[in-house]
């Protein structure tokens, strides 16, 4: 021990204790279960191995319960020699970052409906988004305004037109991105 010069913790261990080395291991192994799960195009995205890639579509072809718990501990062991925390890192952003842009969008919608109703709302956005043209912005929420009062009236059956309802949408989006 004397030639490797490690310094000891604080409870006399010289690396990480074997429950820790299990609870690393077992980190692993669920990170794999999650890679197991993921479409083709997305572990095409993932740059790993060709080993575990192959690994990881065996294991999603492996429909015996005892085959496919081995071979996700396989791939839990592959992922020994990958960057687990860069891999965890896009997994999470694919997982959050969609439900953060579907957020984003679900308030331009809102933010579309509220200037349709509400005058005092078309007002208020032009003084909050200084940057838009007011003229051409108002003229998109006027057709919209009368488009949604046409759709109203259609009978039953028909399809609504939504052209203008549309084009509010994106102008909103680029002026509030």
């Amino acid at each position: 021990m004397s030639d490797l010069n490690l310094e000891p913790d604080e409870n006399g261990y010289f690396g990480p204790s074997k429950s820790q080395v299990k609870r690393d291991m077992l980190a692993l192994v669920d990170l794999g279960k999650q890679l197991i799960d993921l479409s083709d195009d997305k572990l095409r995205q993932l740059k790993f191995e060709d080993k575990l890639h192959s690994a990881i579509k065996d294991a999603q072809h492996i429909n015996a319960r005892e085959g496919k718990r081995r071979q996700i501990h396989y791939v839990g062991k592959l992922l020994r020699n990958e960057d687990a925390d860069a891999i965890r890192k896009q997994l999470d952003l694919w997982e959050n970052g969609s439900k953060e842009q579907a957020r984003a969008m679900h308030r331009v919608e809102a933010l579309r409906d509220l200037l349709i109703r509400d005058d005092e709302a078309l007002t208020e956005f032009f003084d909050t988004y200084g940057q838009a043209n007011v003229q051409e912005f108002r003229t998109l929420v006027r057709s919209a305004r009368r488009e949604a009062k046409q759709n109203e009236a259609l009978p039953e059956g028909r399809e609504p037109s939504r052209k203008h309802f549309r084009s509010l949408f994106q102008a909103i989006k680029t002026i509030v991105a």
